[in-house]
C-alpha cells in the first residue's frame, strides 16, 4: 500500500508542470500586449508608449517568455504570485484568505451532500419503485433540474425576506452557512443519491447476497455490506465533486456576498486582474489532481485487487 500511495503521489510532479505552464500561459492568450492589460487593469486613461516601457522593465515582461515562466513557477512554490493589478495586494494572500472562506462552504456542502445522498440513497434501494423511491427521485429531479441562483433567490425571499429567519448575506455565524449549503448541494444531492440508489440496486442481486440471507445474517449487516460495495464508483465520482464544489460556487456566493474564491475570480475577470486568475487556476487544477489521486488511494484500501493491478 505504502509504494503504490508514492506513486501515486509522485504523479502530482508532471502534472504540476503542465497545470503551471497553461496558468501562467493565460496572460499571453489576449491580443492585448501584458503591459497594456496591466495599464488598463490599473485605470489609466491614456495609454502612451512611455508607460508601456515602464511597465514592461517593472513587470518583467521584456524577458522571453520561458524565463518569466521559470521566474513565476518559483515564486508560485512559495505562495508568491506577485501583486494584484487592481488593487496592488498580494495575490497569495488575498486568495489564500478567499479560499478559505469557500473551503468552509464546500466542507459544509460535502457534509450535508454526503448525508442526505447516502440516506436517500439507502431509502430507495431498499423500497425500488414504491411511493417513498418514487416520490423522492420525483422531488429531487425538480429541485436539481432548477438553476442554483433562481432556487437561491426563491429562498432567500421566502426564509430572509417573509419569514425573517436567516440572514440574507455576509458571513459570521452558522446561519450564514445555511442558505449557501442548501442551495449547492442540492444539485449534487440529485446526483449522488442516484448512483447510491443504482449501485445498491446492482449489487441487491449477486450471488453472496443471496448466500447471506440464506446464511441467516441479520438484513442490517447485508445492507452494510451491500452499501461498501456500492461505494467505490461513488467515492471517486464524489471526489472530484469535492473541488467542483470549490470553483463551481461563484453564483452562489455572488447572490449571497460569500467573500470566496468564486466571487473574487469573477471581479478578477471583469476587470482583467491576471495574478489572481493564474493563482485561482493553478490552485484548482491541483485540487482536482489532489482529490484524483485521493479517491484512488481510498479505493485501493478498500478493495486490495486495485493495488495488486
Amino acid at each position: 500500500m505504502r509504494e503504490y500511495i508514492i506513486k501515486r503521489l509522485l504523479f502530482i510532479i508532471p502534472l504540476f508542470f503542465l497545470v503551471s505552464f497553461g496558468a501562467f500561459a493565460i496572460s499571453n492568450l489576449s491580443t492585448d500586449k501584458p503591459a497594456v492589460i496591466v495599464l488598463m487593469a490599473q485605470g489609466v486613461p491614456e495609454i502612451t508608449e512611455e508607460m508601456i516601457e515602464i511597465t514592461n522593465e517593472e513587470y518583467g515582461f521584456n524577458k522571453p517568455f520561458l524565463t518569466r515562466y521559470v521566474n513565476w513557477m518559483k515564486d508560485a512554490l512559495r505562495l508568491d504570485f506577485g501583486k494584484s493589478y487592481v488593487s496592488e495586494k498580494d495575490v497569495g494572500q488575498t486568495v489564500m484568505t478567499a479560499f478559505g472562506y469557500t473551503l468552509q462552504l464546500a466542507l459544509a456542502t460535502a457534509l450535508t451532500t454526503v448525508l442526505f445522498s447516502l440516506l436517500l440513497g439507502i431509502i430507495c434501494a431498499l423500497w425500488e419503485d414504491r411511493m417513498a423511491d418514487r416520490g423522492i427521485r420525483f422531488i429531487m429531479f425538480i429541485l436539481s433540474a432548477m438553476p442554483a441562483y433562481w432556487i437561491g433567490l426563491l429562498l432567500m425571499w421566502l426564509l430572509c425576506v417573509k419569514f425573517h429567519l436567516l440572514p440574507t448575506s455576509g458571513v459570521g455565524s452558522f446561519k450564514n452557512f445555511i442558505l449557501p449549503t442548501m442551495v449547492t448541494s442540492i444539485s449534487f444531492c440529485g446526483f449522488y443519491f442516484r448512483m447510491i440508489r443504482n449501485n445498491m440496486l446492482e449489487n441487491i442481486n449477486e450471488n453472496y447476497v443471496l448466500f447471506f440471507r440464506a446464511s441467516g445474517v441479520k438484513n442490517r449487516r447485508i445492507v452494510l455490506h451491500i452499501l461498501r460495495n456500492s461505494l467505490q464508483t461513488v467515492i471517486t465520482a464524489f471526489s472530484m465533486a469535492i473541488p467542483g464544489m470549490i470553483s463551481g460556487t461563484a453564483v452562489v456566493e455572488n447572490i449571497f456576498a460569500w467573500p470566496g474564491l468564486g466571487r473574487l475570480c469573477v471581479t478578477a475577470v471583469f476587470t482583467r486582474d491576471i495574478p489572481i486568475i493564474q493563482a485561482y487556476v493553478l490552485l484548482i487544477a491541483l485540487f482536482y489532481c489532489l482529490f484524483n489521486i485521493l479517491s484512488d488511494i481510498i479505493n485501493a484500501w478498500i478493495n486490495p485487487r486495485l493495488r495488486e493491478a
